[in-house]
């Protein structure tokens, strides 16, 4: 019913959406059919791993380490995943918009988080995020911070 290293990842969201962003993702996927499961390619993201992203070619990013919302634990990115051959081992990841894919955005879209699909300049289909009106420049500029996972985390 759900996939453990979305779990994995989840533990590293901002201690702000964790709870939410755990629940929500279990409450998703009781709504998807069997076979169909939901991923979280990626949550917390640091600045390096950020950047190896933007130096990727063809282009996934606009945002270089300290740019992105995942660099403070408050995006996600997704996959549907699909057991094939009924084995269970949900070997097979799409980022195809069809109708599961359609069910997901529509899910954390009524949920409050805002869809990369949306954006006008880049559309980053996969993403998704709840940035409680702080852009990353705003999200920098918070000095307090919270230790949690040895990740320093800003308290909104």
């Amino acid at each position: 019913m759900y996939d453990q290293l979305t779990i994995e990842r989840i533990g590293f969201a901002h201690p702000r959406i964790r709870v939410e962003l755990e629940n929500y993702y279990l409450e998703i996927n009781k709504k998807l059919p069997k076979g169909v499961r939901l991923r979280f390619s990626s949550v917390y993201r640091t600045n390096k791993e950020q950047d190896a992203l933007y130096a990727k070619r063809p282009k996934v990013t606009n945002a270089k380490g300290g740019q992105s919302i995942h660099n403070y634990g408050l995006a996600f990115d997704i996959a549907i995943l699909f057991d094939l051959d009924g084995n269970g081992t949900f070997e097979t990841a799409s980022w195809k918009q069809d109708k599961y894919f359609k069910l997901v955005v529509d899910f954390f879209k009524s949920k409050g988080y805002t869809w990369g699909g949306d954006w006008s300049s880049f559309k980053d289909n996969p993403h998704f995020q709840k940035d409680y009106g702080y852009n990353w420049r705003a999200l920098q500029l918070l000095h307090v911070l919270m230790d949690d996972n040895g990740i320093n985390y800003p308290v909104l």
